[in-house]
């Protein structure tokens, strides 16, 4: 008989969804269950009518929307006209992943599991709510939900009576063999596979273009505390279009000086060439790796050494760790009772995982090659808004980029991979080209000319905007309010000799906060004066907002971080239909919710 069939569906953003789902996988094999994990994006959605068990791990990105890989799903499984008994036949779960401080917490969780009741299926357990506030992050709801979901798999399907649970000390087999090249160094050839005039369809992920870099120039004064760079690709040839609003992905590469010090503390030769295969049936390999590959090429292109390890990084290492002092520490991180040592160790101060392989070198110089891909994450994607338009600068996209650095109690600062990447190239010494590739964004603006938009951009949060500005000035259309907020007029106002021009020109009613600058006094002289932020000019300029929105009937688009901005700007909208409008406060909360609902009122936030 077959192995019985588990299905392990996730929605990723940043990553820590696919490792859940990757750990619920290792603990089915480990149960002798035949399981896939799949992104559910990647999964025939209409095969879901035959499959008998089904775990769902999804996050909640932004306002309560699910992550980029799951979109496709969403709006399938929300069909009005699929049948209440779809999914008679399906015992399921559902395992979210959110943080606690924003106000649609596993929104999409919550969302699905309900969704999945309707359809008929048959729920193991209440969904799980992992919290990344939580001291211990999300595992803390995460480890005792996955001992009751075991317990009620292994009902469904007992392990065979020949075979035996394999112990969780035990590596199982990995992923994939590399078979090394006896070919001298150097003789291997990968150039990234690249879009080229002949490809079919616009650059992906798996084709992306191969941009030059034109320009890469600071924007934020000498004095200020964050580097924020314009940097500008020419498209030439690319195939690739765009409009306002849409997001540019560009995949970043590890430092030289990472990737050495990584074969180094491995002993792997970097010019040492190889090819891979997958150890089991229906397992294709990582399609974004050339065949052959070079070491090198894996470490410094593919594999993200340069994160922050999760849990499960430390159970593989653990498993393959021979040195008895650094196995039993390792045994340590990753037990249910060693996780807040692991946070202090590892996530509190964003330790990466090459960091963590230079604490445990005798382990890290013994790890078979063949587990390098199950043990290390691949490196993501990231994604800006586009900050240009095609109708103001044909051929050419550009991005506004803070490069993140901060310091942690680690001696070496932390700084972001892909940022940081950007920021150290400079086509000024010589031709620099970047892969990236174009996706629709979360913001669609209005293609009636006559139809006015008020933008919210504080920070960085301007760039979607400034694309929307060129677009519709280039078209005609006059109706733009902006309110800008940063802390600093000369230190990170950005392109504000671009909406002054506007300004004159009459195309742009532009609406500055400048948080270190302009305070508003407090009615108690105990208190400090107050910075003044985005929301505060929304409120000052309240008739003006209900006029343009109850009777010019304009769209509303926020964009910027996730944190507080959202609340506080839809506290600021629902105070000025109260006051402006006359509304009572459920009739005001309700006003702003149909302005959701009709596309009125959108937003593109990040963490």
């Amino acid at each position: 008989m077959p192995s019985p069939q588990l299905l392990v569906l996730f929605g990723s953003q940043t990553g820590t969804a696919e490792d859940v789902s990757e750990r619920l996988g290792r603990e089915a094999r480990r149960r002798r269950l035949c399981c896939r994990v799949q992104a559910l994006d990647s999964y025939p959605v209409v095969n879901l009518i035959n499959e008998p068990l089904v775990i769902f791990v999804c996050a909640t990105t932004g306002e309560g929307d699910p992550p980029d890989n799951m979109k496709n799903f969403w709006r399938f499984i929300f069909r009005k006209n699929l049948p209440p008994t779809s999914l008679c036949q399906m015992d399921f779960a559902v395992l979210g992943l959110g943080d606690s401080s924003y106000a649609k917490y596993n929104f999409v969780a919550k969302k699905l599991h309900r969704r999945l009741l309707q359809l008929g299926g048959s729920a193991l357990l209440p969904v799980c709510l992992g919290d990344d506030q939580h001291e211990l992050g999300p595992d803390a709801a995460v480890d005792p939900w996955l001992q009751d979901l075991w317990e009620k798999v292994l009902e469904l399907c007992p392990v065979p009576r020949d075979l035996a649970v394999i112990p969780p000390g035990v590596p199982l087999p990995s992923k994939f063999t590399l078979h090394f090249l006896q070919e001298a160094p150097g003789t291997c050839s990968e150039e990234r596979r690249a879009a080229s005039p002949d490809s079919r369809g616009p650059p992906s992920e798996l084709q992306p273009f191969l941009a030059p870099m034109v320009a890469n120039q600071r924007v934020t004064g000498p004095l200020h505390f964050q580097d924020v760079r314009l940097i500008d690709f020419d498209i030439t040839g690319s195939g690739i279009s765009f409009a306002a609003g849409d997001v540019v992905l560009i995949q970043p590469s590890n430092s030289a000086a990472h990737v050495q010090q990584f074969c180094q503390v491995l002993g792997l030769d970097p010019d040492r060439c190889f090819t891979l295969q997958p150890r089991e049936p229906g397992v294709s390999c990582p399609p974004r790796l050339p065949q052959p590959c070079s070491m090198r090429h894996l470490v410094s292109q593919y594999l993200d050494i340069a994160s922050v390890p999760r849990r499960s990084f430390f159970e593989l290492l653990a498993c393959l760790s021979a040195h008895e002092l650094e196995r039993e520490k390792l045994l340590e991180f990753s037990s249910a009772q060693g996780q807040e040592e692991l946070h202090e160790y590892c996530s509190r101060p964003r330790r990466t995982i090459l960091e963590v392989l230079c604490d445990f070198p005798h382990t890290a110089g013994a790890i078979p090659p063949d587990y390098l891909l199950d043990l290390i994450p691949a490196i993501r994607p990231r994604a800006f808004s586009i900050a240009s338009s095609l109708l103001a600068h044909p051929s050419r996209l550009q991005i506004l980029v803070a490069v993140v650095q901060y310091q942690t109690r680690l001696k070496e600062p932390r700084r972001g991979l892909c940022s940081s990447w950007l920021a150290s190239l400079d086509p000024g010494q010589g031709a620099v080209r970047v892969p990236l590739w174009v996706r629709p964004g979360g913001l669609a603006f209005p293609e009636t000319p006559d139809t006015p938009v008020i933008m919210v951009g504080p920070g960085t949060g301007v760039a979607p905007f400034r694309a929307a500005i060129q677009e519709r000035v280039a078209q005609g259309q006059t109706g733009n309010v902006l309110f800008f907020g940063c802390r600093w007029q000369d230190q990170d106002f950005y392109w504000e000799a671009e909406w002054r021009d506007l300004e004159r020109k009459g195309c742009l009613t532009l609406v500055t906060a400048f948080s270190r600058e302009q305070v508003a006094p407090c009615p108690s002289p105990a208190l400090q004066e107050r910075k003044v932020y985005v929301q505060h000019r929304l409120r000052e300029l309240g008739p003006l907002v209900w006029e343009l929105l109850d009777c010019q009937g304009a769209c509303f688009y926020l964009a910027g971080n996730a944190k507080y901005m959202p609340a506080d700007v839809s506290e600021a909208l629902t105070s000025i239909f109260q006051e402006e409008g006359g509304l009572s406060g459920p009739d005001a909360a309700a006003y702003l919710a149909r302005l959701q609902r009709t596309l009125r009122f959108q937003t593109e936030t990040w963490a």
